[in-house]
């Protein structure tokens, strides 16, 4: 029968399917599917908001199996922070630098080229801001009060970190933007390529670190009525 009328999926977050089954960042990400600071969509309705055939969602999705398990949805709270630590907060600290100056050589070098990504330096400063103030509140007070021993009171902290994803969000956007989905044009040099794909790695794992806080970590933490939010 189609996916469409006997997948399970149909009933499921997008979020939710992210947080539990293995490669479906990826495949989400092919689609462009936004899992993390829309996770709460179900499988039709973010196919929808992107303009995407949902069968196709569906049936690639369904081509994935393995254990929930291996998945840092099944670590516990103390496991999970330090996964997010050690894989997200650390790796997007040693991206970003060397980003900004692959960015700052190929915008100089190649002013003239029309598929120059002009701004695109300013943007990842910008980013690399943001993100760092984010961590940092992160690792100093929300992480810290989530090991105490009941995490209780933290949804105020919790509802400010979900709205600075969201603007996050928006500058992923505007980088992939910039750089045409990073993309770099035909003939560009070993600097221009290499800034392309260390950004799109940037933007890979940035939407995975949103989304396991977003979807898999806060709302163990959050009360009912926020826990959606």
């Amino acid at each position: 029968m189609p996916a469409s009328t006997t997948n399970p999926l149909k009933a499921r977050t997008v979020g939710d399917i992210a947080a539990s089954t293995p490669g479906a960042t990826a495949v989400f990400r092919r689609f462009r599917i936004d899992f993390c600071c829309n996770g709460d969509l179900d499988v039709a309705a973010a196919a929808a908001r992107r303009g995407v055939d949902p069968v196709e969602l569906e049936q690639a999705l369904d081509e994935l199996a393995a254990p929930a398990s291996e998945m840092p949805a099944a670590m516990d709270s103390a496991d999970l922070i330090d996964h997010i630590r050690t894989c997200y907060h650390q790796a997007h600290r040693e991206q970003l630098p060397e980003l900004i100056a692959l960015s700052r050589k190929v915008e100089a070098v190649h002013r003239e080229h029309p598929q120059v990504p002009a701004g695109l330096a300013e943007a990842l400063r910008r980013v690399a801001a943001d993100l760092e103030d984010h961590m940092a509140r992160e690792e100093a007070s929300l992480f810290p009060a989530m090991l105490d021993a009941d995490g209780e009171g933290l949804d105020l902290s919790i509802a400010a970190l979900r709205a600075e994803h969201d603007g996050q969000g928006q500058l992923v956007e505007l980088l992939e933007t910039m750089t045409g989905r990073f993309v770099p044009p035909e003939g560009a040099c070993r600097s221009w390529q290499a800034l392309y794909i260390g950004a799109a790695r940037f933007v890979d794992d940035l939407m995975e670190h949103i989304h396991l806080e977003n979807n898999v970590l806060f709302p163990r933490f959050a009360s009912p009525r926020d826990a959606s939010a």
